[in-house]
């Protein structure tokens, strides 16, 4: 498993560093004179963590910086199995040396301001960074107000686990002091939401944990959807492995979720009311605030883009990648993320040189594991079609009847990608 660590540093080592690396930034330099341009991307996941290290690798000249505030990522990809007992999440974590040390200036503060008319970007310490791009991968923030009763407070007592990290620990927390015969409720908004069939992965995998260590206790799955990608393949699956342990119901039934009330942990749907013993209250979602506030997100919460360049519909100059954009046929997944992100990157040293971008052909591909040495696939190719992202032929999706045999490769597969995929855009 590859782990990524920082250099130890004191936090007021840390942060003097940054002030003095974002100042140098600010101010006229031999350096910028001599560069062809500067880029500065927003968000060091996978989709930004891609665009920057791929603007270096194009066109080494090139002023690249990345700002993320996290020195450490954590990955969602995965985080289902540390949720279920199968990882470790040191497994899941990553940080920004690599890039670092490829020529990528990266500045852990979080953005407050940006103004588009200026091209500058404003960090929390009150530096501000000229640009000639902006890329803005910012990934999804959660639309509160569509869910009544649910915000930060609920999630610490209702765990959404959909940002990986402190929340995927506190479920886990949770299912493991939950009594035998107990029920776990989730949650599933409806779609636009980042990785769709992550939901029913991850009710496959709390039924493993289940199944192994509280064989009584069952999964209840309240969905705003009456399908869901890769159902079929779930659904025999959850026969074939868990029998009745999982229960799953619909929009047309009634599932789905009009609001919450932690203080009794009670989920009230259209049809009736819940109180889980775990309750996994995954929220509707819309793109990063950052794109909100810098005018680049639509009425929909999300982000349009030109499909052939990212750049925003609605703000000159900067460009949206990963969860936060409108894609179209294409999902919000981290496979996406990364496909995006180097797209990006073509497109913009293409500008700069004067060139015509060509046109970006996407592939994203899906794994999912419903049990160790359990797994299938969707795997889709992308190309613009109008103002979105649209499906092109070339794609497959794992059989529906399937030797236990090629489950378990799949599932061996899906570790490789995660590898590759990881050290592709952080090591």
């Amino acid at each position: 498993m590859i782990l990524m660590t920082s250099r130890p540093m004191t936090r007021r080592t840390a942060v003097l560093g940054i002030t003095a690396a974002a100042a140098t930034l600010a101010r006229p330099s031999i350096l910028r004179a001599q560069s062809t341009g500067r880029v500065v991307v927003v968000g060091g996941g996978f989709g930004g963590a891609a665009c920057a290290r791929a603007l270096k690798r194009a066109q080494g000249d090139l002023q690249v910086i990345l700002i993320e505030p996290n020195a450490v990522i954590t990955s969602c990809p995965f985080s289902n199995e540390v949720i279920a007992g199968l990882r470790d999440i040191e497994a899941q974590q990553f940080g920004h040396d690599r890039l670092a040390a490829d020529g990528i200036t990266v500045i852990g503060q979080a953005v407050t301001t940006i103004e588009p008319q200026q091209r500058s970007v404003l960090t929390a310490d009150g530096v501000a960074l000229p640009y000639d791009r902006l890329v803005l991968s910012p990934g999804i923030d959660f639309h509160f107000e569509a869910l009544p009763g649910y915000d930060e407070a609920a999630s610490e007592k209702m765990p959404h686990a959909w940002k990986a990290g402190a929340q995927t620990l506190l479920l886990r927390r949770q299912l493991e002091a939950m009594d035998d015969g107990g029920t776990v409720a989730i949650a599933v908004p409806a779609n636009p939401s980042r990785c769709p069939p992550a939901p029913y992965e991850r009710a496959s995998l709390i039924a493993h944990y289940l199944k192994t260590k509280k064989p009584r206790s069952k999964v209840l799955v309240l969905d705003a959807k009456d399908n869901f990608s890769q159902q079929r393949l779930f659904e025999k699956a959850w026969k074939e492995l868990y029998g009745d342990m999982i229960e799953r119901i619909g929009l047309s039934q009634g599932g789905r979720v009009t609001s919450v009330d932690p203080s009794t942990r009670t989920i009230i749907t259209e049809f009736g009311n819940y109180t889980p013993d775990v309750a996994n209250v995954i929220p509707p979602q819309r793109a990063g605030r950052i794109a909100e506030i810098t005018g680049a997100a639509d009425s929909t919460g999300w982000c349009p883009i030109d499909p052939t360049t990212f750049e925003s519909k609605l703000v000159k100059n900067i460009h949206v990648i990963g969860d936060a954009c409108l894609g179209g046929g294409i999902p919000k997944s981290a496979s996406a993320a990364s496909a995006q992100g180097k797209a990006c990157a073509a497109a913009i040293v293409a500008m700069f040189a004067g060139r015509a971008p060509d046109t970006p052909r996407l592939t994203g591909v899906c794994y999912n594991t419903v049990a160790p040495g359990y797994g299938f696939s969707l795997a889709g190719n992308y190309q613009p079609r109008g103002d979105i992202f649209a499906e092109i032929e070339g794609g497959a999706t794992s059989p529906l009847d399937a030797p236990r045999e090629l489950r378990a490769r799949e599932a061996d597969e899906a570790e490789r990608w995660f590898q590759t995929i990881t050290a592709d855009t952080f090591g």
